[in-house]
């Protein structure tokens, strides 16, 4: 863990304490930061937060690193250039060829946007003075959510047909037609509903637990350094597991990243195709 994120759950610690003598375990404060500006438009009322900031840096860095790495492309690539075009690559032939299938490479640019805008984000988490992704907000996975939703719908009725689309997902073939008050059901709770709200969950329970996770052993050591007895010795423990759990944590960034998109490949895959 970085000296800035220990001074900040230092502050954290003095905050959730309250002045009293026992550990305040972090609560579900730590994901409503205080306003840093507000402001209303239209008669609707805004804040921004460290958790926007963090989303507004995020996406500029990423927008920043994609411009950059293709401005002065060359053959033999640089390793800025080198590192954008793996991740292209990863995404272009892991999950745009190799999931969504033959028809899949002209997905290849909103799958990378949307690796690279999660990952991106999901990278706050550790990110010093940030130290929370805004992907650990339900809002923010849900709207991603939402737009694939959107997307693969549309992309199935313009492959299928409104009518043979909506006609598989109701009645599946070669089901028979006795259990279709069973299956149908099924079939539309899992395609309109579970999904996309499988697709968001994923993604914020685990962006959500890593934090907490984070939060509770670096408050635990600046805690447990404080005290004036024997708790004093089980700090540097406290501290190596928040260290730990940064690395784990990086891990868990790229993965989370990885496993939304090629879901989203998934579903892409079901919509082009007619199931069988």
């Amino acid at each position: 863990m970085t000296s800035s994120a220990l001074a900040l759950a230092g502050v954290l610690a003095v905050e959730e304490s309250g002045g009293g003598d026992g550990f305040q375990a972090p609560g579900l404060s730590e994901f409503y930061p205080e306003p840093i500006a507000e402001f209303s438009l239209l008669g609707v009322d805004f804040a921004i937060t460290r958790i926007t900031l963090g989303l507004w840096f995020a996406t500029l860095a990423m927008l920043v690193f994609m411009v950059m790495t293709v401005r002065r492309p060359q053959i033999v690539p640089g390793k800025l250039q080198f590192v954008g075009e793996s991740g292209y690559s990863l995404v272009r032939d892991g999950i745009a060829r190799d999931v969504v299938g033959p028809r899949g490479i002209p997905f290849a640019p909103f799958l990378a946007s949307l690796f690279f805008f999660i990952l991106a984000n999901n990278f706050m988490s550790i990110l010093p003075l940030a130290q929370i992704s805004p992907m650990s907000k339900f809002a923010f996975p849900l709207v991603l959510a939402l737009i694939c939703w959107v997307l693969y719908i549309y992309i199935g009725i313009r492959e299928q047909g409104a009518g043979k689309y909506f006609k598989d997902i109701l009645f599946l073939p070669g089901v028979p037609k006795a259990m279709y008050v069973l299956v149908t059901p099924i079939e539309i709770l899992q395609n309109f509903i579970v999904r996309p709200f499988t697709l968001a969950v994923r993604l914020f329970a685990n962006m959500f637990a890593g934090h907490m996770l984070l939060v509770v052993f670096s408050l635990g050591a600046v805690y447990l350094f404080s005290r004036d007895n024997f708790s004093i010795v089980f700090g540097p423990i406290s501290a190596l597991m928040a260290i730990v759990m940064t690395f784990f944590e990086l891990l868990v960034i790229f993965l989370q990243a990885y496993v939304f998109t090629v879901l989203m490949g998934t579903y892409l895959n079901g919509s082009i195709e007619a199931e069988h």
